[in-house]
This record gives C-alpha cells, structure tokens and sequence, in this order.
C-alpha cells in the first residue's frame, strides 16, 4: 500500500494533478502551494451555494441547510456592516458554546474581511478581560451563560446575547442579500486562536485566510490522494461513502471545531451535529443514532467515557464509519477498546499533528499506517516542511529527536500585538518553532510527548508556567512546579507540587478554589503534593521537574471540569 501511496500521490501533487503543488513567495518566502486554490474564506463560502439544500448544521432536531446558511450569512454580515460598523480589521469576539449563531457569525465575519477572536468558552472573568484588551473587539457576541460572567464588569464592547438578540443580526435574511464584495488578499488575518500561555497569559496566534483555505485543501487533498491510491491498488473506484455526517464534541473555539468542523464541512458537504452542554454519554449515543453519524472524533477520554456506559449496548451505532484523534497521542488500549466497541469503522481510525500556530495540519497518520505505526504521528502533509534541530539550529539525523520546526505557506503570521513572541517563535526563512520535541524517522514523525513542557487534558493545552503562576501568588506559597500525570482517559491530568511558606500545608481544596478563581476549570490541578524542602533546580536555576515525584492529595471532584 505504501508503494501506491506514493504513486498517487505523485499523480495528484504533480503537474496537471487535481492538487498540482508549485512553488511561489508568501511572506517574503518561497514555499510550496496548491497551484489551483481558492484566494479567501469567503470565496469558499461562496462556492457552498452548489450545495443547496444539503443539510449543513442540526441541533435541537433543526437543521440549516447551505443554501439556508448563505443567506443567514448575508444577512448577519449586512447588520455587522450596516448595524455596528464592522468592516476590514475589525474583531468580532465570539463566547459561547456550539450552536449554528457560532458557525454564522464567524462566515459573517471573515467575510466582510473582519477578525474572528475565538475565546475560550471555559475563561474565566479575568481570562475574558484580558483577551478583550489585547484584541480589543469592537464586538462582542456571546450565550447567556458565558455572559453571566461578566456579570457587574464593564467588558468595554457592545455585546449581543445569543439567545435574545441574535435575531437582530439576521432579521434581513429571506430579502436577496449576497455576501460582501470588499477585496481580500490571501495574508490578511481572518482569526484570532488564543494559546495557552508560555509566560502567564494567552497568546492570539493570527491565522490568515491564505492559512485557513490551506488547511481545508490539505485534507480535501489527502482524501484524493487515498482514494487515487485505493484505484492504484485494485483497479477500481473505492465504494462511493455515505454523506458525511459528524456528531461534533469538540468545542468550535478550538481548531478541531472552528477548522475541522465549520470549515472544512462547508467546503466538504458535511453535516454537522451539535449538542449543547457539557459531554452527556447517553445523549450523544442518542445523537449517534437518530443522526446516523458517521464520523466522531472523541477528543481527550470522551470516547472511553461513552463505551463505558452502562447503556451503551442500547443504541445502534453502525453507521459510525470514522474516529479521529488529536490534542496528544492515544493509547494503543484505547484504540482497541473504541475497535471492539465500534465494530464498523475496522481500521478507519487516524490521528494528526498540528496546532494553533501551524494553522494546517503537519502530518497524519490514517487507516492501515496508523494501526502499523500507531506511536506515530504519521507522514508530512502535502505543501508542509519540518526540521528537527538541535540547541544550536543544526539538523538532527533521521531517528534522533530535536526541537520540531515547521515552515509552510499556512503558518500563523505572528501573535497578536506581541513582536517578541513572534520573534522568538520563527527562526529566519519563518521556520516555525512548535516548542514540541520529536524525530523524523523513515519519512514518518514522531511526538516525543514526555520531552514537551505542555501539559494536555482531555485535549486542552495547558501550560505549567500559566498555573504556577497562580499558585505562587497564594501568600501560603512559596513555590510551585506543575505536571502532567497521565491517566488513561483524560490523557493527562494536572499535578501541583507545592512548598509551603511555613511548616503547616495549605488545604489543597482552598488551594484549588484559589487557582479557579482566575483559570478555567480544566486547568486547576487535580493532585496536590506538599515538600518541606526546596523544588530540585539545575544549574540555571531551573526546575527538574523529571525528578519530581511523590504522593499526592486528591482535588474535590467538584472543583474540577468535565
């Protein structure tokens, strides 16, 4: 199979190929691209009208077709214009949970040539007020729920609730609006993805329309490029598959949702399944199959969650035909419980690299490979270059691991207002520096998930310095160290380790209310253990948080998220 793998797709990248890749200058660099592409987010939104009246977003037992959401989108981007002045550079900051206002809001948005600040739906007040005063929206449109956070604050923005006023945003839909006209070049921003913070704060890394249009056409070019190689194999036509129809859990703040949900499944046809409130087992098998999803991708222990349900044999859940993993390496156990439970998806199963910053998938790892190579994180997606380096820049032999760097014609542009993060994330040619750890080996990357600072929990990235940070400014505290446990459904779960200021050890239940006062839930640490001596440190000063192990003390369930 690999031999026709790499038939076809020399086929499909190559000259004349449905997905010709050619070289042409982006930022200053030359890089490869997709010779035939579409030149903004709003030309692809424009060419779902051939869709019609293909079901596009369900929730609630309603769905919106294409055809119904061009128009929605229209009519929202007039308002946006007309209503509140939104126009080329603006932010429209965007709080809230899944829901189609989610998806209209940000086609509306991009298209008027407008940014889209993704916030996280889990911040925190504090986390809220800092992300409005670096982006500075002229907009903010949120749910109920997420609002009430900012209950007695002054969030500085005109704010529009979902639930009660998002109608006078679409009111004009059904009058023969069509989108706006105002130029957009490939490199202007179209989104705002916050990242968890090296230095204590989120950063917003910008994502261009050139990036984002990428990312869709990557995939749409990998699926070629499987089914050229299935024709290489057999001589024939791979069975036409089912419609897409994806239940989706993962929220569309994060690229899973905003990109592997509302973007590609607009340019892919694809029906989405939307559910609000936190993850409820039997609903989702419920939505499974009453939907007859096909598609699932079970984000952190969610997919264990569900098959560990007592009524999970209940429900009919063949249609499902795909699982996809991301946000960190999956156990091979897992994978084999979700086989055993999810007979008919056999090996249609994969996972990929990638994040906020790389805006385009790196690599993936899909079908037969990934049950051969399941530690993996597959072969370099089509248009994309990595390099791993040592300490010194100098590229690392194949097998050897060494800080990951990526360059490619996607990449975010810089952080948000932030010119010294930015330089210190690109290296000169705008190779990327993903601050991952990893190897190339046999053409295929691997993720050296211990050697990585980033702690991942049921998805979400958290990073330590964030959560010491908090911890540290408690006046019981004199130090702290954070890490990541792993644990066999959430992947990771958090561990502080704490010296106190005097003799006696602070409860870790006030402790833990302390660092959600300011932090989402996900992030407060779920261990707590307590050293009389000093935090083990190297030579520099540095932490070894290698070294650091110990009992630990539970977090009250109730003080944690999920």
């Amino acid at each position: 199979m690999t031999d026709h793998l790499a038939t076809a797709r020399a086929r499909v990248l190559g000259p004349g190929g449905p997905f010709e890749v050619v070289t042409e200058t982006v930022l200053g660099e030359a890089v490869e691209v997709f010779a035939t592409r579409h030149r903004s987010l709003r030309d692809l939104l424009a060419a779902s009208a051939v869709l019609g009246e293909r079901g596009y977003l369900t929730m609630n037992g309603r769905t919106i077709s294409f055809a119904e959401h061009l128009d929605l989108v229209a009519a929202t981007a007039a308002a946006l214009r007309d209503d509140h002045g939104i126009g080329p550079g603006d932010r429209v900051a965007v709080l809230a949970a899944n829901c189609p206002e989610y998806a209209i809001t940000v086609w509306a948005t991009i298209s008027l040539g407008a940014i889209v600040a993704a916030y996280n739906g889990w911040w925190t007040p504090d986390e809220i007020e800092y992300a409005t005063e670096l982006c500075e929206p002229s907009l903010l449109i949120g749910d109920a729920r997420r609002l009430e956070r900012l209950a007695g604050l002054d969030p500085a923005v005109p704010v529009i609730e979902i639930e009660s006023r998002f109608a006078t945003l679409t009111g004009r839909a059904g009058t023969g609006l069509t989108l706006p006209v105002q130029p957009i070049a490939e490199d202007d921003p179209a989104l705002i993805l916050f990242t968890s913070g090296t230095t204590g704060r989120p950063k917003g890394a910008v994502c261009s329309h050139r990036g984002l249009v990428g990312f869709v056409q990557q995939n749409l070019c990998n699926g070629a490029i499987r089914t050229a190689a299935a024709i290489e194999a057999t001589g024939e036509a791979p069975p036409t598959p089912p419609p897409l129809v994806t239940l989706m859990t993962s929220p569309m703040f994060h690229v899973s949702g905003l990109m592997g949900g509302i973007l590609l499944h607009l340019a892919t046809g694809g029906r989405l399944v939307l559910r609000a409130g936190r993850f409820d087992e039997e609903d989702v098998l419920r939505l499974l199959e009453q939907e007859k999803v096909t598609s699932w991708s079970p984000l952190g222990g969610l997919g264990v969650r569900l098959i560990e349900h007592p009524r999970f044999g209940d429900y009919d859940t063949s249609s499902l035909r795909n699982i996809s993993f991301g946000g960190g390496p999956t156990s091979p156990t897992v994978r084999a419980r979700l086989q055993a439970a999810f007979p008919s998806i056999g090996i249609n199963m994969g996972n990929g690299y990638g994040s906020s910053e790389t805006v385009a998938v790196v690599s993936a790892n899909v079908g037969p490979e990934y049950e051969a190579f399941p530690e993996s994180a597959g072969r370099l997606n089509p248009t994309m270059a990595v390099a791993i380096l040592d300490e010194d820049g100098n590229p690392m032999p194949d097998g050897v691991d060494g800080a990951i760097h990526v360059r490619s014609a996607y990449s975010m542009v810089e952080y948000w207002r932030n010119p010294d993060a930015t330089a210190k994330a690109f290296r000169p040619g705008r190779w990327l520096d993903t601050g991952d750890v990893g190897r190339m080996e046999d053409g295929r990357l691997t993720i050296n998930s211990r050697a990585r600072d980033m702690i991942i929990r049921g998805g979400e990235n958290i990073y330590p310095i964030e959560v010491e940070h908090r911890i540290d400014g408690h006046p019981l505290v004199a130090e702290s160290a954070v890490v990541g446990v792993d644990d066999d459904v959430l992947g990771q779960i958090v561990k502080a380790i704490v010296v106190p200021v005097g003799d006696e050890h602070p409860d870790p239940a006030r402790l833990a209310h302390w660092v959600g006062e300011t932090l989402a839930g996900y992030k407060v640490p779920s261990l707590w253990e307590f050293r009389t001596e000093p935090l083990p440190r190297n030579a520099s000063g540095k932490v070894l948080k290698t070294v650091l192990s110990g009992e630990a003390t539970q977090t009250p369930t109730e003080l944690r998220e999920h």
